[in-house]
């Protein structure tokens, strides 16, 4: 898919400003003026010296204030010498995470040092400020002990790394960081066994100068434990407050886990009926061993709609909207209604046009929490370059969160459908069953850096106007392998394999038949333009699929990045064709990196192209291309 504009959305009319991609829209004069407003500007230069570099200057230079803001005026006097004694604080921290707790910090505003001057004194415009810092040097850790350290445990998933496995350790260079640390998993591994009131009751740091060394005891108590008690919701109003809190998946008595109340906040928020959901567990634990939690929501308004838009040079302007309801009965369900129309290009032809139109409903918790009930109607026409489709379609199914990575799906669904093609005008109706498993292990949706992607879904059907079964196969695999300390170069690979088994090609619907080419695919060729070659110049879907992407991404500033890709793929008849066969695309694109993920924009050239294919494709969208 080719999205070049994000979608609009809304839930009711407003006149107030929004921002998209940083930019703002119907900003009003009482917006600018509500902006704060330095009243006494105090404009002021900066001399900064460390006595060390490498990392410790490096932490050094990034905590100062006074450093990082000096291209705008302090707020007057006091609000410069606010925030020198700031970084006095500041700059002692980065040096304690350094493990450096024998330094010194000096910063003299006007040459006079800052924890000795009045706020209300008068000052040159602008001012020197000179920071100088001595480092000291680098202490280790002498003895160090955690009193009522949690025991071992067999399960993996209640296991939490020890704290000498991050640098709690004698010899250790003895971070302040790795102390705050270390106290973390002492907690965290006594509540990952049930006691979730663990806390840290003392902590005893010493450093010794002589020997620049540091011991340290931290105590914790690990209280009582503890089982899930019952869950009190508030700001319902038009949702059940029953089925909201059976929707956590927490039982009174089960016993207490951290991992089980992240997943309840998960299943919460896939509702997509709140605007915030939050649990709060009691301040004690009950005689009966229970802790109870208030779950505290407020909920989104009932409707939503928007819009958006889709384009590329080879398949044209696409125009998309849609309207959701939420919360229909109570229990989250959700209604959605798609209309679609595309292939909109020059000059303007109508009878060329794509029309899709859908409804969605969705009701989560089907007697799981963490399982949805899906039904989906939908009508279209759309016109491929290899064939036309008039259809209409249902289909019934689960999905099943089972993890935060793994989701399962299955069910049925039904097909009526014309198509015209290389094999002429044929109808088809099909029914059938499907099921899937989908592994999401990248670290984003939209620009991933690291983790792989992994996905499997196989369709038996049964056609009953050919009176034909089959059942189509698809798997497909993506890795992410990310470069440098801020993933700034990052190399990633997707491969797809498909397989039908069935009739003659002639007695196959042309959507379960397999098809290549477009942005998601191999880039440079038309949207399912690649296929099979009957040997008259017609192109037909195949029974087999193979094609794959690789791609080099470097970010060349925070804010753009450059992008070159190859992409290849094979479509299949009976047998697995010759390299001749292979369809090659390869370019080049840019990215510009915003809070909702990258803006893309590709250039792609078919380096083996036919005729009829175009000599170039440009794709724009928001988030990688895979």
């Amino acid at each position: 898919m080719c999205l070049v504009v994000a979608g609009l959305a809304a839930t009711a009319p407003s006149a107030h400003a929004f921002e998209l991609f940083g930019i703002k829209f119907f900003e009003s004069d009482a917006d600018r003026d509500a902006e704060s407003v330095i009243v006494d500007p105090q404009p002021y230069v900066v001399s900064f010296a460390v006595n060390e570099t490498g990392d410790v200057e490096t932490a050094v230079r990034n905590a100062s204030t006074l450093l990082s803001d000096q291209a705008e005026p302090a707020s007057g006097a006091a609000g410069l010498i606010a925030k020198a004694r700031g970084d006095y604080r500041r700059i002692l921290a980065a040096l304690y995470a350094q493990g450096r707790y024998g330094g010194a910090v000096s910063i003299r505003i006007g040459g006079v040092e800052a924890a000795n001057l009045a706020p209300d004194v008068n000052l040159p415009d602008p001012v020197d400020v000179t920071v100088a810092v001595t480092a000291g040097p680098a202490f280790t850790f002498g003895n160090v002990q955690i009193v009522n350290q949690a025991p071992y445990t067999a399960d993996p998933l209640d296991q939490v790394e020890l704290p000498s496995l991050r640098g709690f350790g004698a010899g250790e260079v003895a971070r302040s960081t790795v102390i705050v640390r270390a106290e973390q998993l002492a907690v965290e591994a006594w509540r990952q066994q049930g006691y979730a009131k663990a806390e840290v009751t003392g902590r005893d740091v010493v450093a010794d100068h002589a020997t620049n060394t540091v011991d340290v005891t931290i105590t914790v108590n690990p209280g009582r434990h503890a089982a899930f008690g019952p869950i009190a919701v508030s700001g319902t109003t038009n949702m059940n407050p029953e089925f909201v809190a059976l929707q956590t998946g927490l039982a009174v008595g089960q016993d207490y886990d951290p991992d089980d109340v992240a997943r309840a906040q998960k299943r919460l928020d896939r509702l997509e009926v709140f605007r915030s959901a939050r649990m709060q567990a009691g301040d004690s634990i009950g005689a009966d061993g229970l802790l109870p939690y208030d779950l505290i929501v407020e909920e989104l308004p009932g409707r939503r709609f928007g819009a958006g838009a889709t384009y590329s040079t080879v398949d044209g302007l696409g125009l998309e909207a849609y309207h959701l309801w939420r919360n229909l009965f109570g229990q989250a369900e959700r209604l959605r209604l798609d209309a679609r129309v595309a292939s909109i290009a020059w000059p303007i032809n109508t009878s060329q046009f794509d029309y899709y139109f859908g409804g969605t409903f969705t009701k989560p918790g089907f007697y799981h929490p963490d399982v949805d009930l899906v039904a989906v109607v939908s009508g279209e026409r759309t016109i491929y370059p290899t064939y036309t489709e008039t259809s209409a379609a249902g289909r019934l199914g689960l999905s099943w969160f089972y993890s935060d990575e793994l989701t399962f799906e299955g069910g049925a669904s039904f097909k009526r459908a014309r198509f015209e093609d290389g094999f002429g005008t044929r109808d088809f109706a099909t029914a059938g069953l499907y099921a899937g498993a989908t592994f999401d292990g990248r670290n984003s949706k939209v620009d991933p850096t690291e983790g792989f992607y992994a996905s499997g879904n196989i369709e038996p059907y049964y056609d009953f106007i050919y009176g034909n079964p089959g059942a189509r196969i698809v798997i497909e695999g993506r890795t992410y392998f990310g470069f440098s300390e801020d993933d700034a170069y990052v190399l990633a690979g997707r491969i797809k394999a498909g397989a039908l088994v069935g009739p003659s090609l002639d007695q196959i619907p042309p959507d379960k038949l397999f098809f290549a080419g477009g942005g998601g695919s191999v880039r440079g060729y038309g949207f399912k333009s690649i296929g099979v070659d009957n040997g008259s110049g017609v192109v037909t879907g195949g029974r087999y699929l193979l094609e794959g992407s690789l791609e080099a991404r470097v970010k060349v500033t925070e804010d753009i990045g450059v992008v070159g890709f190859i992409d290849g793929g094979y479509v299949a008849a009976d047998t697995f064709p010759s390299i001749q066969d292979l369809r090659l695309g390869a370019g080049l694109g840019v990215r510009y990196y915003t809070g909702l993920g990258p803006l893309r924009l590709d250039l792609a050239l078919p380096l083996n192209k036919r005729p009829g294919d175009p000599d170039y494709a440009i794709y724009a969208g928001i988030g990688q291309a895979f």
